[in-house]
C-alpha cells in the first residue's frame, strides 16, 4: 500500500492511496475460496468446483465487496499509522480502478484538535442553593387546596370579579357566519385564569347571571387557526350562573385525594417537590457556569467540518419554524432579539453559537476521554425506560425501537454522558455555595438573557407537531 499526504491544512488532511492489483487480487481469491465451501453448481459437488469456474460465475458480484473492504481496511491501517484521531466520517472517493489494475483513492479527515485541559482543581465555581420557606409552602399548598375544591354559586348575587367562575353559553361568529369550534353550553370559564383569548374574560368582569353580552374581540396575529388568526369576531354570550370556588380543607382528606396517607404526608411531599426543583434549577445554573468557565480557559481550532453541520442543523430548525408560523401551526415564537434582524446577521450569530457548541462538545468529550468518565449499561437502561415512560401505551415499542436503533440510543447516551462530565469537573473544582430565595434566583436569571451568548444547547427549538382536533372551542387560547 502506497500513501502519499496531499493536502494539510488546519485540521485538514488529505491523503492518496494506493492498494496494489496483486493486493486485491489475493483478496479476490480468499473471497472466491470461501464461496467454493458452500456454492452450489449444477454438475458439481459442494466443495469441488474449480476456482476458474467459480471466478467466472461469482467474480462480478463480488468485486464490489473485495473493494469496499480494501478500502476500509486500508484507510483504517492509514489512520492507525499516522496517529490520526478523525472527529467526523472520513470521506473517501475511489479515483482510479479497472480489473488487473491497482486500486486508487483519496482519503479525506478533519482531525481533533490538539486540547490540553487546564487543571480542573483551579477553576472556581459557586453554587446557589435555595432553601423552601413557609410561605412558599403555604402558597404551593393553597394552589392545591384551590385545585381541588368545589365551585359553588354565589351566596349574594352580585356583578362577577376576576377570580368568579361564570356558566356561560356563547356562540362566536365572524362576518356574521358562525366558525367552527366558536360555541359552547353550560362553559365553566374562570375570570383570570388566561385560558380563552386575550380579551375576552375582561370583558366578562362585572356581569350578573342572567345577562345576555356581546363581545367583539380580535384573534391574534399568531393564533393557530390561520382562518382566525388577527380576524374580529363578536361572541353573544349568556350568562346563566356566577360562581365562586371554595378551596378545599387542608386536612388528612385533602391528601387522601392526592393518593396519600395523611396531611403530614401531604406538607412532606409538597416540601420535596419544591426543593427538587430547586436543586434542579440551582444544577442547570451551575453547569451554565461550567460551560462559561472551560470556554474562557481554553482556546483552540475547531474543525470547520463539525461547526458547519451544527450550523445547518440550528439553521434548518430556525427555517422550519418560519415555515410553520406561515402554515398557522403551533411553533415556538420568534425570539425577540432575533426581531428586525437580516439572515445574514442571523446567521453571523447562530454561526456563532454552532462554534461555542462545537468546542465545548469537544472540550467535555476530551475531558471524560482523558479521566474515563463512561456511561455505564445501567445508566443506559435508566434512560430509556425514563423515555419509555414519556410514551404511555407504547413503552414496549419504545424500549425495542431504543435498543435496536444505534442512532436514537446514542442520542439519549450524549447528554447523560455530557452530565458526567460536568459532575466530574464540579466535583475537581472549587465550589463556593451561596444561600438565595426562590425571588433571588429569579430575578438574577431574568436579568441575563442566556439564549444566545450561552451553554452549548442555545439552539432553536424544533416546531411541535400540528395538535390534533380535539373537542373544545376554538375560543381557547392555543
Amino acid at each position: 500500500m502506497q500513501v502519499i499526504e496531499t493536502k494539510a491544512e488546519g485540521l485538514k488532511r488529505e491523503f492518496k492511496i494506493v492498494v496494489p492489483a496483486d493486493d486485491i487480487e489475493r483478496r479476490v481469491t480468499s473471497r472466491l475460496g470461501e464461496i467454493g465451501k458452500t456454492a452450489k453448481l449444477p454438475g458439481f459437488r459442494p466443495g469441488k468446483i474449480p476456482a476458474s469456474v467459480l471466478r467466472k460465475r461469482f467474480g462480478s458480484s463480488i468485486m464490489g465487496e473485495v473493494l469496499e473492504q480494501a478500502v476500509n481496511d486500508t484507510s483504517q491501517q492509514t489512520m492507525t499509522e499516522q496517529s490520526l484521531r478523525p472527529v467526523m466520517q472520513p470521506k473517501i472517493e475511489v479515483t482510479a480502478f479497472d480489473t488487473g489494475k491497482d486500486l486508487e483513492y483519496t482519503l479525506s479527515i478533519e482531525l481533533m484538535p490538539e486540547i490540553e485541559p487546564v487543571d480542573l482543581a483551579m477553576i472556581e465555581l459557586e453554587r446557589v442553593v435555595v432553601e423552601s420557606d413557609v410561605e412558599q409552602i403555604n402558597q404551593a399548598m393553597g394552589s392545591l387546596a384551590k385545585t381541588h375544591g368545589t365551585t359553588e354559586s354565589l351566596a349574594a348575587p352580585r356583578p362577577s370579579q376576576a377570580g368568579d367562575v361564570l356558566v356561560i353559553d356563547f356562540v362566536g361568529r365572524k362576518d356574521g357566519e358562525e366558525f367552527a369550534g366558536g360555541k359552547a353550553e353550560n362553559y365553566e370559564l374562570e375570570i383570570g385564569s388566561g385560558s380563552f383569548i386575550p380579551g375576552f374574560e375582561d370583558k366578562l368582569i362585572g356581569a350578573n347571571a342572567g345577562d345576555e353580552l356581546k363581545v367583539d374581540i380580535t384573534f391574534p396575529e399568531e393564533y393557530g387557526a390561520a382562518e382566525l388568526a388577527g380576524k374580529e369576531v363578536i361572541f353573544d354570550v349568556s350568562v346563566k350562573d356566577v360562581c365562586e370556588r371554595k378551596p378545599a380543607a387542608l386536612d388528612d382528606e385533602l391528601a387522601k385525594k392526592v393518593g396519600l396517607e395523611d396531611f403530614a404526608a401531604l406538607e412532606k411531599a409538597v416540601r420535596d417537590d419544591h426543593e427538587r426543583e430547586f436543586r434542579s434549577l440551582s444544577r442547570m445554573r451551575l453547569k451554565r457556569t461550567v460551560l462559561d468557565r472551560l470556554a474562557d480557559l481554553h482556546e483552540f481550532e475547531a474543525p470547520e467540518g463539525l461547526v458547519e453541520s451544527e450550523f445547518d442543523a440550528i439553521w434548518k430548525q430556525v427555517e422550519e419554524q418560519r415555515e410553520a408560523a406561515k402554515k398557522g401551526e403551533n411553533a415556538p415564537k420568534e425570539d425577540p432579539s432575533d426581531a428586525g434582524k437580516t439572515d445574514d446577521e442571523l446567521k453571523a450569530e447562530y454561526r456563532g453559537i454552532a462554534l461555542r457548541r462545537v468546542k465545548l462538545g469537544l472540550l467535555l468529550s476530551e475531558i471524560g476521554r482523558l479521566n474515563n468518565v463512561e456511561v455505564s449499561q445501567e445508566d443506559m437502561n435508566r434512560a430509556i425506560i425514563e423515555e419509555a415512560r414519556r410514551h404511555a401505551g407504547q413503552e414496549q415499542q419504545v424500549i425495542e425501537y431504543l435498543r435496536k436503533t444505534p442512532e436514537a440510543a446514542e442520542n439519549l447516551r450524549a447528554p447523560i454522558y455530557e452530565d458526567k462530565v460536568v459532575d466530574f469537573i464540579v466535583e475537581m473544582a472549587k465550589v463556593t455555595d451561596r444561600n438565595v430565595s426562590l425571588q433571588e434566583l429569579i430575578a438574577e436569571e431574568q436579568s441575563h438573557d442566556h439564549d444566545h451568548d450561552h451553554a452549548a444547547e442555545a439552539k432553536p427549538k424544533k416546531p411541535a407537531r400540528k395538535p390534533r382536533a380535539k373537542a373544545k372551542s376554538k375560543v381557547k387560547d392555543a
